[in-house]
């Protein structure tokens, strides 16, 4: 039988600025309730604070316009899927620029609204198509905004996790995509049929070398809930620890993969 061939996954651009747009509105109204001692929490992102940590949600959008002002690339050389496993290098950069920015921006509220402001700004002068040069390579613009939401989400969930109390909640559009393009990034990793990897609702992928799958009950099953899967693929939560507490559902010989994890690098 041949090869499967797996169809590239898309995203409606309209749907996922919006998306980002709203994740970013949870984290700024839950930034304007944080009191100067919350701030200087610690996160589990090392040695980073929460006001480190918003400083770096900010980042995340003014990358846009960062990028934008830079000379386009002559053609596409980079994909969606490669972003995960390219961040990595940029990390201490990234680190010590958000250091930068919280010493920086006293009032993070009017650091947050300014970086809205310049992203939508950014989005509404250029189309989709305008090539950017990424970590990842040169990537569309529609795409590496679905790399935004991701970042949201991720941050989301860091800082929830600091903060006490704090409940910021999951724009459901950026919690698909961000499921979404890990799931892929994890099929794109460990290229198969025969561990099938189910994220309801939002994701189903076939992954790692082995009998493949053709009808009934696969015989590797992996299936867990969005959140949990985000925490996993983003090296919050480890595998082993995921299945001991029962978030994850592992069956069969091909479905552990814990060797597989974390994604974002």
């Amino acid at each position: 039988m041949p090869p499967v061939k797996k169809r590239t996954r898309t995203y409606d651009p309209g749907k996922t600025r919006a998306a980002v747009l709203a994740q970013f509105g949870h984290v700024r109204d839950a930034v304007r309730t944080l009191s100067p001692e919350q701030l200087t929490l610690p996160t589990r992102l090392g040695d980073w604070t929460v006001r480190d940590l918003v400083a770096h949600v900010g980042m995340v959008l003014s990358a846009v316009g960062r990028l934008l002002d830079r000379p386009e690339p002559a053609r596409q050389d980079g994909a969606l899927l490669d972003w995960p496993s390219a961040i990595g290098a940029d990390a201490p950069a990234i680190a010590a620029h958000a250091r930068e920015l919280a010493e920086r921006n006293a009032d993070l509220v009017t650091y947050l609204d300014a970086a809205e402001r310049n992203f939508t700004a950014a989005l509404a002068g250029h189309p989709g198509t305008r090539l950017l040069d990424t970590s990842a390579g040169a990537l569309p613009l529609a795409d590496y905004v679905v790399t935004r939401a991701v970042e949201l989400v991720v941050h989301t969930d860091d800082l929830n996790a600091a903060v006490p109390g704090l409940d910021i909640p999951y724009d459901r559009q950026a919690l698909a995509a961000a499921t979404r393009l890990l799931a892929d990034a994890l099929a794109a990793r460990a290229p198969g049929g025969s561990t099938e990897v189910r994220i309801p609702p939002y994701a189903v992928v076939q992954c790692v070398q082995g009998p493949r799958h053709t009808r009934g009950t696969p015989p590797n099953v992996v299936e867990t809930d969005p959140l949990t899967w985000v925490r996993l693929a983003a090296g919050r939560l480890a595998w082993q620890d995921a299945v001991a507490a029962a978030e994850v559902s592992a069956s069969g010989e091909r479905a552990d993969l814990g060797g597989l994890l974390p994604l974002l690098a």
